[in-house]
């Protein structure tokens, strides 16, 4: 798996970059910035996540400073800055989740799946993290798996154990 300090100098496909000038073309002159969330979208699609050579290249090509760029993938988290798994285990880690387990299924998941919050297991199938609400307090502790998003409610060590060896199947 590719380590964050080994990231590489990215090059955008004629195809990415004809979208990009059709989603640029949608604000107006000179507000072209306000292209930057769909611009990441898209480059993570085509990485996987955002890199700072992709976001560099990104900050490049809207005319901007890189720190826009970095400022905008760091706040929101739905842009990864480093390598994911190919499936992300997102568990809600707000109170209500909390007082009913959310934090014991974390420890769980690490436990089960031998990695931290943030890192990506060996043979690149998962990754996990614990984010903000996701909006299902009465059916808590939940968590979604990305990239579809699915949500997985009322957890228990035992069916987070089930979920992630289905997974493995795939």
């Amino acid at each position: 798996m590719l380590k964050v300090e080994e990231q590489q100098p990215v090059a955008f496909s004629s195809t990415l970059l004809a979208s990009f000038d059709e989603i640029v073309m949608r604000y107006p002159v000179g507000k072209q910035k306000s292209a930057l969330l769909p611009l990441l979208h898209l480059v993570q699609a085509e990485f996987g996540w955002t890199s700072v050579p992709a976001m560099d290249k990104v900050a490049e090509y809207l005319a901007i400073e890189p720190i826009e760029v970095y400022e905008v993938a760091s706040f929101y988290s739905m842009y990864f800055l480093q390598p994911k798994g190919k499936y992300v285990l997102e568990v809600c880690r707000t109170g209500p989740c909390c007082l009913v387990g959310a934090e014991k299924i974390m420890s769980h998941i690490e436990g089960k799946l031998g990695v931290k919050e943030g890192e990506v297991t060996e043979d690149g199938l998962f990754s996990w993290r614990g984010v903000e609400c996701l909006a299902a307090c009465g059916y808590a502790p939940v968590l979604q798996i990305g990239p579809e998003y699915t949500f997985y409610e009322n957890l228990t060590e035992q069916s987070v154990d089930e979920l992630i060896d289905n997974l493995r199947k795939k």
